[in-house]
């Protein structure tokens, strides 16, 4: 069993880790600001969720294959990249005015929050530099005498996304009150600043290396 001392530093370790934004912050806070809170909330869910791809890649050892090898790291790299590049051609393609912005009800809404979600799954699960992460950085709180490594790590993996998803729901709140001052007649222009972000972001993964 993971010991109180053990549980204590990893918190007092991972909590100033979570609160620096990161890529998925800008992510999770340009969703917020441009298509309003709930979008917001939804790409959070998404991001933290796909957070879980690479928790259980380091349990199993997915994540070290990567990190070992050039040529997988580069393909996964590549995968996350195209899929911010796409949402950046959404956003600056969009035509009318706050049509990336508004949530809206019924039918399109739930569209948007599902498109939402799986946008924050793939940014969160198609992040090499993520799986490194979790791989460096879970193996240093694992203790012989606290039982099976795999669970460790997965009990880690699991309290890390949840400190985790504290500061970006902040984050994801504040972008929904960001919008709520934002005037009607600048909403095309959310759409183009987020196409920058989405752009900005896929440069970072490019330049990413499995250095840690």
């Amino acid at each position: 069993m993971i010991s109180r001392n053990l549980l204590l530093l990893f918190l007092a370790t991972t909590t100033p880790i979570v609160c620096f934004p990161g890529p998925s912050v800008a992510f999770i806070l340009t969703n917020s600001v441009q298509k309003g809170r709930t979008i917001g909330l939804f790409s959070l869910l998404g991001v933290e969720i796909g957070y879980l791809v690479h928790v259980f890649g380091a349990v199993v050892g997915v994540s070290a294959v990567i990190a070992a090898s050039a040529q997988l790291f580069t393909v996964v790299k590549l995968a996350g990249a195209a899929w911010l590049l796409w949402l950046a051609w959404k956003a600056f393609r969009s035509r009318k005015e706050g049509t990336l912005a508004q949530a809206g009800d019924g039918a399109r809404g739930d569209l948007r929050r599902v498109s939402a979600f799986r946008s924050g799954l793939l940014v969160g699960a198609l992040n090499p530099k993520t799986a490194v992460f979790f791989l460096a950085f879970l193996p240093q709180f694992v203790s012989a005498d606290a039982g099976p490594v795999p669970v460790q790590l997965l009990i880690f993996g699991l309290l890390f996304i949840a400190l985790a998803s504290i500061p970006d729901l902040c984050w994801a709140l504040a972008g929904g009150f960001l919008r709520t001052l934002t005037p009607r007649l600048r909403l095309r222009s959310l759409d183009r600043a987020a196409g920058v972000v989405y752009c900005a972001l896929a440069a970072f993964a490019l330049t990413t290396t499995t250095r840690t």
